[in-house]
């Protein structure tokens, strides 16, 4: 009777585990709707459509992550660190064998919105897929009218990532996708106007900026997705690199720019506050400064739009004359090694040498950016095809990790700074786990 009791509680219990691994499975491989399902096979499009996809591609700065220089464009093999192991951009190109030349649009539109490969193979969200899912159907259609037609193919095989079982499986991408990533385009607000929804667009979809300007859980989510949270584009430490806020903070944010220097500054460079470096210089080199000038205005009201945190940001910075004496650590070395460009007053010659006075670097509380700049330089800016003739030098070689901390710790403590001093344990743990920046710039022609 007792065995009888327990088969039938079993069978019972089995049940609903059954339908429950039955909806999992459906759910974990099923194939996410496309308004392009019906969509005839891919014609000839016109050049309109194609130069359209093409500056699309350039908002989206896909070249950035999909090219590696010397190579051809959007071939992939760019290695990118994850917790989790090292995975390798893909062949993009329109080669049927190792590209996407055999997919479909509505194969294009779940990988790009969506991170679902033809067979629902599940793209790891290092393809920024949760930002891109906002892009329009029309922007989608000219995406893939430009990568069908107005990019060569190549005959490069992918690389497969490295990263250990289990950890490499792929079914729970979508739990996670379930839980933190959108599914819907962008969507204008009644409240706002064609400028400020313009720039929304372009910043939570195509630009991806929350991809490094905003802090992730632990789940490696972004903490927001647009400005309905107040972590979005707050800032956050992302390859060895602090991404300052793009908000209204006046002291690690955009509270001390205008509309009109953030338009600059994207689309030149640079401005009286700041020069790209770091992982911008290659959003720049690729991307901001193709952008319309219409279109980075529209940027340039939407970020001035976001409000800044108080209780993160403190008292906003006021620039203070030097008064500590000059034999104070790091003094000496930063007038013989930093001086002549920053100016002993930490003020630069702008446009041209930045001023590290009131400079976010120096008033963030995450010295990545400070130690990371000074130990291995910064990549060359090239503006309008033109090549920088300044460049921050790589000092790994000349200072050692207590003489960077010393001088990073001055430079942060002076002038009105506040970021905090630099410990060089911080700075030896950077120098083992960073290269010194490439004097040839990453540009990459798409066409």
């Amino acid at each position: 009777m007792n065995n009888r009791r327990f088969a039938r509680t079993a069978g019972w219990l089995a049940l609903p585990c059954l339908v429950a691994a039955g909806l999992l499975a459906w759910y974990v491989t099923r194939e996410p709707a496309t308004p392009f399902e019906q969509a005839q096979a891919a014609t000839p499009f016109e050049p309109a459509v194609v130069s359209r996809g093409e500056y699309v591609a350039r908002l989206s700065d896909c070249v950035a992550c999909h090219s590696l220089p010397g190579k051809a464009p959007f071939a992939g093999g760019l290695e990118m660190a994850t917790p989790l192991g090292a995975i390798h951009a893909t062949n993009i190109t329109p080669d049927k064998q190792h590209g996407i030349g055999a997919y479909t649009l509505a194969d294009f539109d779940r990988a790009v919105r969506h991170g679902v490969a033809p067979g629902g193979r599940r793209l790891y969200p290092a393809m920024p897929y949760p930002s891109y899912v906002k892009l329009s159907d029309d922007d989608i259609k000219a995406l893939y009218a430009f990568f069908m037609q107005g990019v060569q193919p190549a005959n490069q095989p992918n690389i497969p990532s490295d990263i250990p079982w289990p950890l490499n499986l792929r079914w729970p991408i979508a739990l996670w996708n379930g839980v933190f990533a959108p599914t819907a385009s962008y969507a204008a607000k009644p409240n706002q106007d064609t400028l400020w929804n313009r720039g929304a667009y372009i910043v939570q979809g195509p630009g991806h900026c929350g991809s490094c300007h905003t802090p992730r859980g632990l789940a490696f989510n972004e903490k927001a997705l647009d400005e309905s949270g107040a972590p979005f584009l707050a800032g956050a430490l992302l390859d060895g690199w602090y991404a300052p806020s793009l908000r209204q903070d006046p002291n690690t944010g955009l509270g001390r720019w205008d509309e009109a220097q953030i338009v600059q500054f994207l689309k030149t460079g640079r401005n009286a506050h700041a020069v790209v470096y770091g992982s911008m210089t290659e959003a720049f080199n690729n991307s901001t400064q193709f952008m319309q000038d219409d279109d980075l205005a529209a940027i340039a009201r939407y970020l001035k739009s976001l409000p800044g945190d108080p209780q993160r940001d403190g008292t906003p910075w006021q620039y203070q004359a030097v008064t500590a004496s000059q034999d104070a650590p790091g003094a000496h070395t930063y007038a013989t090694r930093c001086a002549s460009c920053h100016g002993l007053d930490g003020k630069g010659q702008p446009e041209w040498m930045p001023p590290l006075a009131g400079a976010t670097s120096a008033l963030a509380k995450e010295s990545a950016s400070a130690i990371n700049i000074t130990l291995n330089g910064s990549q060359r800016v090239v503006a309008a095809g033109v090549p920088d003739a300044y460049r921050m030098p790589a000092f790994r070689e000349q200072l050692s990790d207590q003489k960077i901390a010393e001088v990073l710790s001055y430079v942060r403590g002076t002038w009105g700074n506040n970021g905090g001093a630099v410990d060089a344990k911080a700075v030896g743990k950077l120098r083992g786990h960073t290269d010194p920046a490439s004097s040839s710039p990453i540009i990459l022609h798409m066409r």
